[in-house]
């Protein structure tokens, strides 16, 4: 019973394959998580984070595991196909919505979204989220994510609808400068014809999606019915009931309708670049 779910992450992709032939045969040779990483002299927590599908390991990862289990180059094989999907399962479906979506409406309560980040503040948020990642693999995470806005300089883009709450303008990711810098890429962005960034202020009170963030994701070729998800720190989740996509629909329009315009946005985020600057 107990290796069921690594069973069902077999079938998922070759990233959690990879890592649970790592459990696989560590148990088989029963060998603990720290002795593994003694015998690679490998990070335990960076193994721990490779065998949950969470992370990838750095290149010389392969041979080494084939060389402990005598596996054939095994390990190598799958890494070949593993090192392809820069994204952990949990977030790879919606990334793949995302990635043919026509239409992208969002709301973020806390950050820049990802499709908007510049690479200091994906960095810096990478790296509080992941503390104990080593510089290389926060290095692949912001290329993953900075790969994601290529798609918005295409030469049929997305149409994007950004609300920012705005505790995004007040709050310092990576410190003032860097805080700066992100707001200015945000006037940049809202400069593009197929772009809308409007900001949610603090005074509109309270609203349905306080708290979380929603995103809706219209495939054209699919349905013209949207696909909302919905994200908070550590987790996110597709909706896919018919009542609740309604409801997810009417929360963000309503919300829509609370926040500035798109010039009143403009100028909001300008004040808030002189207080950054100021600092």
């Amino acid at each position: 019973m107990a290796r069921a779910p690594a069973r069902r992450e077999l079938l998922r992709s070759a990233r959690d394959l990879f890592g649970a032939e790592i459990r696989r045969h560590r148990e088989k040779a029963d060998m603990s998580l720290r002795r593994l990483s003694e015998v690679l002299n490998y990070s335990k927590s960076h193994l721990a984070r490779i065998e949950a599908a969470e992370s990838l390991p750095y290149d010389d990862l392969p041979a080494k595991l084939d060389a402990c289990f005598g596996t054939d180059g095994m390990f190598a094989r799958v890494y070949a196909l593993a090192r392809n999907e820069p994204f952990p399962g949990r977030y790879r479906r919606v990334m793949e919505i995302e990635s043919r979506a026509t239409a992208i409406e969002s709301y973020v309560g806390a950050t820049v979204p990802g499709l908007l980040q510049t690479s200091a503040t994906a960095e810096r948020l990478l790296r509080v989220g992941c503390p104990y990642a080593p510089d290389a693999e926060i290095e692949a995470m912001v290329k993953a994510r900075l790969g994601r806005q290529r798609r918005l300089s295409q030469p049929k883009p997305p149409r994007c609808w950004f609300i920012l709450d705005e505790a995004v303008l007040r709050r310092p990711i990576g410190g003032p400068q860097v805080t700066y810098h992100q707001l200015a890429s945000l006037l940049q962005h809202g400069t593009q014809p197929r772009m809308t960034i409007q900001v949610l202020p603090f005074d509109a009170g309270e609203h349905p999606v306080l708290g979380g963030s929603l995103s809706l994701f219209t495939v054209a070729e699919q349905s013209p019915v949207p696909v909302p998800y919905v994200e908070g720190a550590r987790s996110g989740t597709i909706i896919t009931e018919r009542d609740e996509v309604e409801e997810r629909r009417e929360n963000y329009d309503l919300v829509r309708t609370m926040a500035l315009s798109p010039r009143d946005s403009e100028a909001m985020i300008r004040a808030a670049m002189k207080d950054w600057k100021a600092c």
